[in-house]
């Protein structure tokens, strides 16, 4: 299986930068897909970014220009770099890792204020 560890979260004003990391371990070699997805309280969790494992990107289209996804091959590590944050970019932000079935990271709390 897979097992997948988010950090980089916090506290930030509106405006300003966040990076999150998503670090996979166990059968990595196995992942065609792994995303960003984000959920406020009361809302449904939907994509932000998602990369695979030949480096195509795809974006939610409120994203493309603020948000960037990449990985680190060496260090089995996907991150969400996060820039001109808003306040209703404030979520937990999840990873999700594709291949024979899926993992879910235990989120990151992201929180902007106005």
């Amino acid at each position: 299986q897979v097992q997948l560890v988010e950090s980089g979260g916090g506290l930030v004003q509106a405006g300003g930068s966040l990076r999150l990391s998503c670090a996979a371990s166990g059968s990595i070699f196995s992942i065609n897909y792994m995303g960003w997805y984000r959920q406020a309280p009361g809302k449904q969790r939907e994509l932000v970014a998602g990369i695979t494992s030949g480096g195509s990107t795809n974006y939610a289209g409120w994203v493309k220009g603020r948000f960037t996804i990449s990985r680190d091959a060496a260090k089995n590590t996907v991150y969400l770099q996060m820039n001109s944050l808003k306040p209703e970019d404030t979520a937990v932000y999840y990873c999700r890792a594709l291949y024979s079935r899926e993992t879910w990271g235990q989120g990151t709390q992201v929180t902007v204020s106005p």
